[in-house]
């Protein structure tokens, strides 16, 4: 997902959920993104994700979690760049919808686990069908604040590997994970329909779903030499159909969990090109954010348009790492 366009806005300054759990944030806040600094001084496995430094102060936290899954996907297959992964995912699920099917990917029977009864819905972005439909995808939809096209075929590493294959597998690697923990996971897609859907339908299916949790997993396609992760969180706005006021504070928090998390699950530190060093970035103008009722964020896990940060989103290993780190900050924000 390319970052040429609108102003980012500032982080809102006030907090909006407990008090207690605030306070504990704060305090979890210079850890995760200092054990970043210090890893990134030190060196690590080789999987450093970018050339900035976390500042004191900054808005990531981690948090004491339960070990991964049992079910947790291991690497495998052979159809990615570097032949370490299938792009169907390595939990071997392959939904049988048809291709023009509407509905969301649903997960399997609901488990026990400490997240049971807890609906998480995964919005993989970019539908891999989507270069063949470019003038259905181009059509414009209301976002609240403005019209935008209704989806876009994302980007690609130079090699090629595209950002919808990406997502979906990082999406795969999530759910086998969550569902581990007792959660009920939707997709948005699961490359069963021709493109799409469309960004406000997305958004209607987390909202339907009345998800405690939504996350749009992206890659971005900005210039060379700018690496790193960022959570996209969204701004407050009450325009038109969009009303964002009520998720504004959950959805940070949400974003605050997965950024400390990702940091410590993959070593990579946050974007050096937005954010400031923290990880975060607040936006106005993405309807899949805009037009939902329920908490919800966008992880850019990387730039796919440096070599860098290319090498590692093409790695089945790193993926793992990644859609870890997001799931322990799910998990992490749903416990409390």
């Amino acid at each position: 997902m390319s970052y040429t366009g609108p102003d980012f806005d500032p982080p809102p300054s006030r907090r909006f959920r407990r008090g207690p759990l605030t306070v504990a944030l704060a305090a979890l806040v210079p850890g995760a993104l200092l054990g970043w600094a210090v890893y990134a001084t030190v060196g690590g496995s080789g999987d450093d994700g970018g050339d900035a430094s976390a500042s004191a102060g900054t808005s990531a936290s981690a948090s004491s979690l339960p070990p991964s899954s049992p079910g947790t996907p291991s690497p495998g297959g052979s159809d990615e760049p570097d032949g370490s992964d299938g792009s169907d995912g390595s939990d071997g699920k392959k939904s049988s919808t048809s291709p023009g099917a509407t509905s969301p990917s649903a997960s399997a029977p609901v488990g026990t686990g400490p997240l049971r009864g807890k609906v998480v819905v995964i919005d993989p972005g970019h539908n891999p069908g989507n270069f063949r439909h470019t003038a259905e995808i181009n059509r414009q939809v209301d976002v609240g604040t403005h019209s935008k096209e209704c989806d876009t075929t994302g980007t690609s590493t130079d090699d090629g590997f595209s950002e919808a294959k990406f997502t979906l597998d990082v999406a795969h690697r999530m759910r086998a994970f969550l569902e581990g923990q007792g959660a009920t996971v939707k997709l948005t897609q699961d490359d069963d329909r021709p493109f799409g859907p469309c960004i406000d339908e997305r958004a209607r299916i987390g909202n339907e779903a009345e998800a405690d949790a939504v996350v749009s997993i992206h890659a971005d396609g900005s210039g060379t030499g700018n690496r790193g992760f960022h959570v996209i969180l969204p701004g407050s706005v009450d325009s038109g159909a969009a009303d964002t006021r009520a998720i504004v504070g959950p959805s940070r928090e949400l974003g605050e969990r997965i950024a400390g998390n990702f940091v410590r699950a993959t070593g990579n530190g946050p974007s050096n090109y937005v954010g400031g060093g923290t990880g975060l970035v607040t936006r106005k103008d993405l309807g899949g954010l805009n037009l939902s009722t329920v908490p919800k964020v966008f992880v850019e896990c990387g730039n796919m348009r440096d070599s860098k940060d290319a090498a590692l989103l093409t790695s089945g290993a790193w993926r793992q790492k990644a859609a870890q780190g997001i799931s322990e900050g799910i998990v992490s924000f749903l416990r409390g």
